[in-house]
C-alpha cells in the first residue's frame, strides 16, 4: 500500500475509479461514490466508504484487492449494500483506534 487508508485520503479521491480484483484474471472498475463524515470519539475514528460498480458480476461480502492510480494497491473488506438496474453499491467500514490517543 502506497498511501494510508484514512478519511482525508479517501475524501480527496471521491468520484475516481478503483480496480477491484475478483481473482487472478478478472476485475471490475468501481467509482468511489461516497465517504461518510468522520466521527471521532476518545481513542476512536469511524467512517465508511461506498463504491459503485456494475450490476454484474455481483461481488459477495469479502476481502478484495483494490488498485488506484493515486492510492496504489491495498486490500479492503467490502459488503454489497444495494443493487439496482444501474449497478451495485459496496461499503467498507473503518472503525479503529486513533494513533496517539
Amino acid at each position: 500500500m502506497d498511501t494510508p487508508l484514512d478519511h482525508e485520503v479517501f475524501s480527496k479521491n471521491l468520484e475516481t475509479t478503483f480496480r477491484i480484483s475478483i481473482d487472478d484474471t478478472n476485475s471490475i472498475d468501481a467509482e468511489l461514490s461516497n465517504v461518510t463524515e468522520l466521527q471521532l470519539s476518545p481513542g476512536q475514528e469511524r467512517f465508511s466508504v461506498v463504491f459503485r460498480g456494475p450490476k454484474e458480476p455481483l461481488l459477495g461480502q469479502g476481502t478484495y484487492s483494490f488498485r488506484h492510480e493515486q492510492m496504489g494497491q491495498f486490500v479492503l473488506f467490502i459488503v454489497p449494500m444495494r443493487q439496482d438496474d444501474d449497478g451495485t453499491s459496496y461499503e467498507a467500514v473503518f472503525n479503529r483506534l486513533r494513533k496517539g490517543d
